[in-house]
């Protein structure tokens, strides 16, 4: 089963080198748990799998995500959110829960 969190996240725990912080308008903030929905989705189709054979606390590696397969995510994400974001994305934050966690933050960041 799919586990729907409240996550908090202070604005210097997204400091890292590498990170974008991405304006968003208001038509274009998603709530964490909309967030989750949408990874877990996407991975459940390109994968071919069932919901609840996603543990949102696994890297993604452990679907047998290639770096083929990373790239067409963080595309993806770029799309739906309209946001651009660093290629190293999903290393950066390589488990559900913690791309979930920096992308509702990095939306929310700058208003």
């Amino acid at each position: 089963m799919v586990e729907f969190l409240n996550f908090q996240m202070s604005n210097s725990d997204l400091e890292t080198n590498n990170a974008y912080h991405v304006e968003a308008s208001p038509e274009k903030l998603k709530t964490t748990a909309e967030i989750q929905a949408w990874l877990v989705s996407y991975l459940t189709n390109v994968l071919k799998i069932n919901p609840n054979e996603i543990d949102v606390t696994l890297p993604f590696d452990c679907y047998n995500m290639d770096s083929a397969s990373a790239i067409g995510l963080s595309g993806e994400i770029e799309e739906w959110l309209e946001c651009e974001f660093e290629p190293t994305l999903l290393y950066d934050y390589p488990t559900i829960e913690a791309l979930t966690k920096y992308l509702a933050n990095s939306l929310s960041i700058k208003q």
